[in-house]
């Protein structure tokens, strides 16, 4: 019986898994959830003696159950291949008395990568299952990372074209210079004068455009989504969580259904989200230990249950955490309000016309498996000069940030995996302190002891192919421009 999807906002939406990734977005302006999240026995005979990409198939088939067994397993083997450069994929390190799951092996050496090397095979099946003749156009916010690895993975795929928004002001020297060198004639990337929950809003409004969706139709395109908000995203998210927990017990760290804690830097909720589904189906998750810098509104949500985006907002070193609005959490409001898509609508509705909302007490204490913490600009740089200082490791920003979120929580013994979510060569600044504008790999030359990786030393010598840069009110005119 296949998996079916249905809105947040209207159960009577309800799609196929293929459909869902199709469309990104509910029409609604919902998320798909999975009518039912499945379960998983860990306990099952040779559960955990298996490589990546025979577990991916095993977690991944219930969800995606409208591919056939050769579909799949075809998507995943083209996916998790030689382009990671470590064989395990997303290997489990101890350094001292921490665990790192480090997920930046990938093309573009960040967390994204794990996602965006599927998704591709995941939609391009899906065109093919739904037999439609139209172009899937990709469209895309990004707070740094995902805008690359989708552009990676998107490049010259036959019936796509992807259009990437970022702030211009927001991410990192380097993260900019990977999206702006991006090869693929069927790759866009856009600037804009805004931050990142302004290019989420004006993305999202454009999904929920009739008359856009008309003029696209008109010309045999559609929209789809490589933002976490897509479904064929989050599913393969999950995967790393258990073959983490696979590895702690192949390290004899920890014994099978042992309790263990996950600590995850977090800005649109879709990396913590997919470990909570994990825990969901059985992973022998504690605690979720939500982790955010300086732009905190996840920390006071889970500490009070009342979300307010009427804030400042800062931008900080770890930029892909630098956002007000986090998608994805509406995933989990589904949950924890028992799948009322009334109530969800409501707190919806709040959010967009006042900029916040409240849990009710029911609801809050739903959220009792959660433990939530920040972390400021100074410390992180403090976190990662320490951890050098006593290992000789080098951890990115936002790997500090879980670090030190991880540190502070006391509720238990469990072991805990810190989510290593980006190369600390995507932002050397932390480590090499201010440098002028455009010099960051210069710097990285002149400190490092550690060979830079060729994704970030050839950038210097890669063309500049993207130099579009547009106010807000313009991202609907620049996509129209991009489609004719």
């Amino acid at each position: 019986m296949n998996m079916m999807y249905q809105s947040t906002r209207n159960k009577e939406e309800q799609v196929t898994a293929s459909q869902a990734i199709l469309k990104g977005l509910a029409s609604d302006g919902g998320l798909f959830v999975p009518v039912d999240i499945p379960k998983v026995d860990i306990k099952e005979v040779g559960f955990f003696n298996q490589t990546y990409q025979e577990l991916a198939y095993k977690i991944m088939q219930p969800f995606l159950s409208d591919f056939t067994e050769e579909e799949l397993k075809e998507c995943i083997n083209r996916a998790y291949d030689d382009k990671f450069t470590n064989e395990k994929i997303a290997p489990l390190r101890k350094v001292g008395e921490d665990y790192y799951l480090e997920l930046y092996h990938g093309s573009t050496l960040a967390f994204k990568d794990m996602a965006l090397s599927i998704l591709p095979y995941l939609m391009t099946t899906a065109v093919k299952k739904q037999k439609i003749d139209n172009e899937i156009v990709i469209l895309t916010a990004t707070s740094g990372d995902t805008g690359k690895a989708a552009m990676e993975g998107f490049s010259d795929v036959e019936g796509t074209k992807i259009i990437v928004f970022y702030p211009k002001d927001g991410v990192s020297d380097i993260q900019e210079k990977q999206m702006v060198t991006q090869k693929g004639n069927n790759t866009f990337v856009v600037g804009i004068n805004g931050n990142f929950d302004d290019a989420q809003k004006a993305v999202k409004d454009m999904f929920e455009n009739d008359k856009l969706n008309k003029e696209l139709a008109s010309k045999n395109k559609q929209f789809s989504s490589a933002n976490s908000i897509n479904i064929g995203r989050l599913v393969p998210q999950i995967v790393y969580y258990f073959y983490a927990y696979q590895q702690l017990i192949e390290s004899k760290e920890i014994s099978l259904g042992e309790l263990i804690n996950v600590s995850v830097p977090t800005g649109n909720f879709g990396n913590i989200l997919a470990a909570f589904y994990a825990k969901q189906m059985g992973l022998p998750i504690d605690y979720l230990i939500c982790a955010s810098n300086k732009n905190n509104v996840l920390t006071d949500f889970f500490s009070s249950g009342h979300y307010s985006r009427n804030r400042d907002f800062y931008v900080t070193n770890s930029p892909s955490m630098d956002i007000l609005v986090s998608s994805n959490l509406e995933r989990l409001l589904y949950e924890i309000t028992n799948k009322d898509t009334n109530r969800l609508n409501g707190l919806m509705t709040d959010l967009k016309q006042r900029g916040e909302y409240s849990l009710d007490p029911v609801e809050f204490k739903r959220l009792d498996g959660f433990f939530a913490g920040f972390t400021e600009e100074e410390k992180i740089e403090t976190i990662v000069k320490a951890v050098f200082e006593q290992t000789k490791e080098v951890i990115d920003p936002h790997t500090a940030v879980a670090k030190k979120v991880a540190d502070e929580f006391d509720k238990n013994q469990n072991k805990t995996v810190i989510v290593s979510t980006a190369s600390p060569f995507k932002f050397p600044r932390v480590f090499t302190g201010e440098v002028e504008a455009g010099s960051e790999i210069k710097a990285l030359h002149e400190i490092s002891q550690l060979p830079i990786p060729k994704v970030i030393s050839e950038l210097e010598d890669l063309e500049i192919r993207h130099h579009h840069v547009v106010e807000l009110s313009e991202m609907e005119d620049k996509v129209l421009e991009f489609l004719r």
